[in-house]
């Protein structure tokens, strides 16, 4: 296991919050695609979206993508809900930034992706 690097964990943790800050940019970009009557609800998509993401991210998507090797094409389900995710670094991912750290920089691109 690597040891935590207070750089590294700030720079993940300010990258996070940038591409967060890019959602909510993004909802208001296709706003200005539509017709003026339809701008809410595009929007709302966005912002929907982001909640649905989150919670399919947190319970399955994040163990699917990061965690075993099942034929080497998908992750097994041994990170369901966040199950063994904390502060220590992972060996196999970024191992100078704690592993939930990198959960939270994954997810932000998982829930700007879809929108």
């Amino acid at each position: 296991m690597g040891h935590l690097n207070a750089a590294d964990t700030a720079f993940v943790l300010i990258s996070a919050a940038l591409v967060f800050v890019m959602t909510p940019g993004l909802a208001f970009f296709y706003g200005g695609l539509v017709r003026h009557k339809n701008v809410l609800t595009i929007m709302m998509q966005s912002y929907i979206s982001m909640g649905v993401v989150t919670l399919l991210w947190v319970l399955v998507g994040f163990s699917l993508a990061y965690s075993g090797n099942t034929l080497g094409v998908i992750g097994d389900l041994r990170n369901v809900g966040l199950q063994g995710v904390g502060l220590a670094p992972s060996s196999l991912y970024a191992p100078t930034v704690p592993y939930l750290a990198f959960f939270l920089f994954q997810l932000m691109f998982a829930i700007i992706t879809p929108a």
